[in-house]
């Protein structure tokens, strides 16, 4: 008999898809979570700017609670401290303070759930604490990273962790999948402004839009400075709620992977963009970083580049048959390998592992699929 578990999970945003990744990768992974069988509460931190841009305030995979501050977070005390597990988000406000919470409260499980591994570990090293500080990482029972390789063993060395694990993002492969839609740009880029993403996108797609008018471009995502010039054939477009993403990326011959400085530093962080339009069987053009190969494999499933030359040289081939090898094996490799699927089942195996750790009398036994996932 399975047994089903209680997980109360204290994030970023659930309900909200405005400027974050959170968010889609959270509903992926829950909604799958579900599937096998375990009950869910999402804790959201309500703030104006994720309630004025709400796309999903009831998820039908999960019970979705919403808190106005750390005060009004003790109301779900019983449900943190009765959950078989409970999971701290990185990015959460005072995610710190929720975090003791957590770690003071909670009988089951702990454990942390960065998905912005990199990031998290630079603002340690600054001094920078707000959603979590060193002393807090030996409480818990499991770090689950965004970032793999040699991060991990940085994480139990270096800070202290019990069990540092990666937990890559993934795609729903239900939702995102191949649209017949007409091919409206050449070349597409969908994220959230960031400075230190900036530069790269400036190199492989406003430089390759101005030395080729003839082509189309649009860069997606909000908080882009106003001062920024976009060349003629770029087109912006502010937001793309997740329903979107599918026909956004299938309207695209080819789309763009930018990745933060410090995620390309540490290597080993695939972005939840990469998995979703390799499962809308587009094309990726990405920066290069250390332990991309172990997604997807360079010249066969995605193209990496380093310069506007070598966008401008792909975009340029005239080959639809080599375009469609790689779009068709990409897509292959993700579904293989990188579905919430994949994702749910291995958290569930982390889980275990923990559980057999701490008691090994009381281990449960991990829900099965009815097909074999790596």
């Amino acid at each position: 008999m399975r047994e089903a578990l209680d997980i109360a999970v204290l994030g970023l945003s659930l309900s909200s898809s405005w400027g974050n990744g959170h968010a889609t990768t959270y509903r992926a992974l829950l909604r799958a979570v579900a599937a096998l069988g375990h009950r869910v509460t999402f804790l959201e931190r309500d703030v104006p700017w994720y309630a004025a841009h709400r796309d999903l305030p009831a998820p039908e995979f999960c019970r979705l609670e919403l808190y106005d501050g750390l005060a009004d977070l003790r109301r779900w005390s019983r449900t943190i401290a009765e959950a078989d597990a409970v999971i701290v988000g990185s990015y959460v406000p005072e995610g710190a303070a929720v975090g003791r919470l957590v770690q003071e409260t909670a009988r089951g499980i702990t454990a942390f759930y960065d998905i912005d591994t990199p990031v998290t570990l630079a603002k340690l090293e600054a001094g920078e604490h707000d959603y979590l500080s060193p002393e807090l990482i030996p409480g818990y029972d499991l770090y689950l990273s965004f970032t793999g390789g040699p991060t991990l063993e940085v994480l139990m060395q270096h800070y202290g962790s019990p069990a540092a694990r990666a937990l890559y993002c993934s795609v729903d492969a239900e939702a995102y999948r191949p649209r017949d839609v007409d091919r409206r740009w050449d070349l597409s880029y969908l994220g959230t402004y960031s400075p230190d993403r900036q530069p790269m996108l400036e190199q492989l797609l406003l430089e390759p839009a101005r030395r080729a008018p003839h082509l189309r471009f649009v860069v997606a995502g909000p908080q882009y400075s106003s001062d920024i010039v976009w060349p003629a054939n770029v087109e912006r477009l502010e937001h793309v709620p997740p329903s979107d993403h599918p026909a956004f990326y299938s309207a695209s011959r080819y789309t763009l992977n930018v990745t933060r400085a410090d995620m390309v530093k540490a290597g080993f962080s695939p972005s939840v963009r990469l998995f979703e339009a390799a499962a809308c069987g587009t094309p990726v053009i990405s920066d290069i970083w250390r332990g991309i190969e172990t997604v997807l494999r360079p010249a066969g499933e995605i193209v990496l580049a380093e310069d506007a030359e070598t966008v401008l040289a792909t975009l340029c081939d005239s080959s639809v048959e080599r375009r469609d090898q790689i779009a068709r094996a990409a897509r292959a490799r993700i579904l293989a390998e990188h579905t919430a699927d994949h994702r749910a089942v291995q958290l569930m195996r982390y889980l275990q592992d923990t559980r057999l750790r701490s008691a090994p009398a009381t281990s449960f036994r991990e829900p099965e699929l009815q097909r074999e996932l790596p």
